[in-house]
């Protein structure tokens, strides 16, 4: 059953979020509490959800001397996508895991942030889910807000995509670029779309609206990607960085140059990209990754140069995870993005 907004979620003038419709609401986030005040704010404590006091979430925005505008989150429950491509399921848990994660962490952004709630994958209706996220987003973009998702499998990817391409930025002339952290190209040519497929679906709606597909992806494990995902790539003009060759500093050169290239950015993580001992619980776990330090400078990197427009953590699948060791990853790295 999908739910509309309710009308007492409008924070701070930006967005009247009442015009959105989700499939859950959020439920209300909670984790440690030091005390109200701004000085002790935990993630818990800032973000604002459907019917919940916005009071705390309100006076982040109001101290806040930053000019950083507003951010929106909604999940995206699916594992859909990784059960067509033969994954271990789980990932439909994930933006709870997430939130849950986030929650007890420090909150040093200078955001307001809100959460809408969730869009639902009901049994195999991946492709309906994905539009609908996507209508949802792009509401939110074109109001102005930081928009970042919570999945789900990597089919969260091209709902993410229908959300930006959607936009005024982009229908305006806005250069667009995607940026992949992940082991895997998915490019993978498939009967029907999958976690494995998301970025020859862009490549191919990019070329159907008269644009090229500007994709660069870090960490690209060359033994988990098949010669024909190579030749792919290479045929769509892929720029990508093997994990092998991840380095602090080529990582930075090769991020550096791919944004010179953009307007904005659309900024997709996918866990699998770290090593297996940082991120066990994804469905396809690495034996080599990057190391997280340099993931996480990626992140800055891109939030630093202002051009980051909408971003996704996908894969993580908590029936795997250890100690909820890779969903607090997963926060870290949303916080990091959210500064």
């Amino acid at each position: 059953m999908r739910v509309a907004i309710p009308g007492r979620l409008l924070l701070s003038g930006s967005m009247d979020f009442t015009s959105l419709t989700v499939d859950t609401l959020p439920a209300a986030w909670n984790g440690r509490n030091d005390g109200d005040g701004a000085a002790h704010r935990r993630w818990w404590q800032g973000v604002a959800t459907p019917g919940g006091d916005l009071d705390a979430a309100s006076a982040v925005a109001r101290e806040s001397a930053s000019s950083a505008g507003p951010a929106a989150l909604m999940g995206f429950c699916s594992d859909e996508g990784v059960r067509r491509n033969k994954g271990r399921v789980g990932a439909v848990a994930a933006p709870a895991a997430i939130r849950a994660a986030l929650g007890s962490l420090a909150f040093h952004g200078a955001r307001a942030v809100t959460d809408v709630g969730d869009v639902v994958v009901a049994g195999d209706a991946l492709e309906d889910g994905q539009v609908r996220a996507g209508r949802t987003l792009t509401a939110m973009l074109d109001a102005g807000q930081l928009t970042f998702v919570l999945g789900g499998g990597h089919e969260t990817a091209f709902a993410s995509y229908l959300g930006v391409a959607g936009t005024a930025a982009v229908a305006n002339g806005a250069r667009l670029g995607v940026l992949n952290l992940d082991a895997h190209f998915d490019l993978r040519e498939a009967p029907v779309p999958s976690s494995g497929t998301p970025f020859l679906q862009m490549a191919r709606a990019e070329a159907a609206a008269g644009r090229d597909l500007n994709y660069a992806v870090v960490g690209i494990s060359e033994p988990n990607n098949t010669r024909a995902l190579f030749n792919t790539a290479h045929d769509l003009d892929v720029k990508y960085l093997l994990d092998e060759d991840c380095s602090a500093e080529r990582t930075a050169a090769f991020v550096s140059a791919f944004l010179e290239t953009v307007d904005i950015v659309y900024l997709t993580i996918d866990l699998d990209v770290l090593p297996a001992a940082v991120a066990p619980g994804v469905s396809a776990p690495a034996a080599y990754g990057v190391p997280l330090p340099v993931i996480s400078a990626v992140c800055r990197q891109v939030a630093q140069s202002g051009k980051l427009f909408h971003f996704d953590v996908a894969e993580l699948n908590p029936e795997f995870d250890i100690d909820n060791r890779t969903a607090k990853v997963a926060a870290r790295l949303v916080d990091t993005l959210l500064r």
